[in-house]
Formats: structure tokens, C-alpha cells, sequence
């Protein structure tokens, strides 16, 4: 039977993710692995990481966001959903700079020791003034509904809200009923 993943992301970068390593240590970050990678720390905060893909090799600055990428090198891995982290990708250890990479390391650390970090927004807290309704009305209903973890309950928050009739939020509310009742969350049968 042949192996699903033959690719190996270590194997195929190794020199070159050495090189990288090599470089980074002349900086005052700390190497550490995290998510199965290399992530490079200054004050327990994580300035970059490195690694190897299938078609490229790279550095990513976890707030490259803030960097003024002067050399215009940096790009965003997922335009529109990544906020503030930034990839420097490579194909060849020859494309490496040094000097430039070194400097745009010491900026991302200078940035993380004056705080200029990405902040998460905080997500707007939904509620559901039908489902309160409902939950008031049954005392079984709403223990049920307690028990649940909040991002369960939240599922179903939004489910309720996602209506905009009353109509067919009643509906809904008929049918997840049980599922509250019988301490299944909303999209358990996917899990």
C-alpha cells in the first residue's frame, strides 16, 4: 500500500531551513518549536517562524503586517483573512540575503519591543432574545442549554438568529429542541 503522504517538509528544506537557522541565530531570538514548527521567540512572544512547503521554503514574520518591506519581498499567505502575519518565501538557498533578511528580522523584533503588534478583534457577542424567550419558558430546556460549552452555544445562537422570520425561527427552534434536550450540539454529526 502506498504511503497517502510521501512528501516530507523537513526532508525536502533541510540545508536550506539550515541556512535560515544560522542566520537567525546571530539575533537575540529564542528557537522554540510549536505547531510542529520552528518559531523564533523574543520575551516569550513569537516574532517569526520557519519552514519548508511543497513548492518553496520561508520565513514568516508573525506581525509582518507592521514591517515596511522596503525590498517588497513580503507576502500575505491568505489575502482578506490574514491580518498581520507576512511570508518571505524561497525556492533556492541563493535567493537568501542576508544582510536584507537580518534586517528585516531586527525590525520585527524592534516592533515587538515597542509593542506594534496585531491585535484580534474581539467578536461581537450575539444573542438571541428568541432562544431567551424559549429558555424561560422551559426550566429542562434552558439546564439543557447551560451544560453546553459556550462556542455549542453560540452555534445555536446563531442558528436561531440567522432567521429572519419568527416564523422560521420557531421552526428551528422545534428542531434543535431535542438536540438541547438529548446534549447534542448542533453540528455533532459532523464531528
Amino acid at each position: 500500500m502506498e504511503e497517502k503522504n510521501s512528501w516530507n517538509k523537513l526532508e525536502l528544506w533541510q540545508n536550506e531551513l539550515e541556512i535560515l537557522k544560522s542566520i537567525v541565530a546571530k539575533t537575540a531570538l529564542v528557537e522554540t518549536k510549536k505547531w510542529g514548527g520552528i518559531v523564533y521567540t523574543y520575551n516569550h512572544k513569537n516574532v517569526i517562524g520557519i519552514g519548508g512547503f511543497k513548492s518553496y521554503f520561508g520565513v514568516w514574520f508573525f506581525n509582518g503586517a507592521f514591517l515596511t518591506d522596503k525590498a517588497k519581498v513580503l507576502v500575505n499567505a491568505q489575502e482578506g483573512i490574514t491580518k498581520a502575519l507576512r511570508q518571505w518565501r524561497f525556492t533556492t538557498k541563493e535567493e537568501i540575503d542576508e544582510k536584507l533578511l537580518l534586517a528585516y528580522i531586527k525590525e520585527a523584533i524592534e516592533n515587538e519591543k515597542n509593542g506594534r503588534i496585531h491585535k484580534p478583534e474581539k467578536k461581537q457577542i450575539i444573542s438571541s432574545e428568541f432562544l431567551n424567550q424559549e429558555l424561560d419558558k422551559d426550566k429542562a430546556l434552558s439546564i439543557a442549554f447551560g451544560l453546553f460549552a459556550p462556542y455549542k452555544q453560540k452555534e445555536f445562537i446563531a442558528y436561531i438568529e440567522s432567521a429572519k422570520q419568527e416564523k422560521t425561527k420557531a421552526i428551528r427552534m422545534e428542531k434543535i429542541r431535542h438536540l438541547i434536550l438529548e446534549n447534542k450540539g448542533l453540528n455533532d454529526k459532523y464531528k
